[in-house]
């Protein structure tokens, strides 16, 4: 029962092996490396924050855009067509003056 109590008490105060001491120091560096990786992370994450918020200050001007946009895409033949009608009436009123001026 001694040398029991005495093989505990040296297992307990005994020497760390290499290999606890390797795994220990990588643990460490794992840790060191997580610890990089989460600020990365966070500084990725404010970059990408700020790129929104500069993004969002220019929906007002997108939509200006597309306003034009759709105006412009209208069908050329219906602006035309109103473009005839005002030329019509234009004309009409052209010949009553040269034959009141007659």
């Amino acid at each position: 029962m001694a040398s029991q109590q005495r093989s505990a008490s040296v297992a307990g105060t005994r020497a760390k092996t290499y290999f606890e001491q390797q795994r220990e120091e990588l643990i460490g560096e794992i840790a060191m490396s997580f610890e990089h990786v989460l600020a990365n992370i966070n500084k990725l994450n404010r970059s990408l924050e700020a790129v929104i918020a500069v993004g969002n200050e220019f929906s007002s001007v997108e939509a200006l855009w597309s306003q034009f946009e759709n105006v412009m895409a209208k069908d050329p033949e219906e602006g035309n067509a109103g473009k005839a009608e005002g030329h019509a009436e234009g004309q009409e009123a052209d010949d009553r003056t040269k034959n009141e001026d007659a």
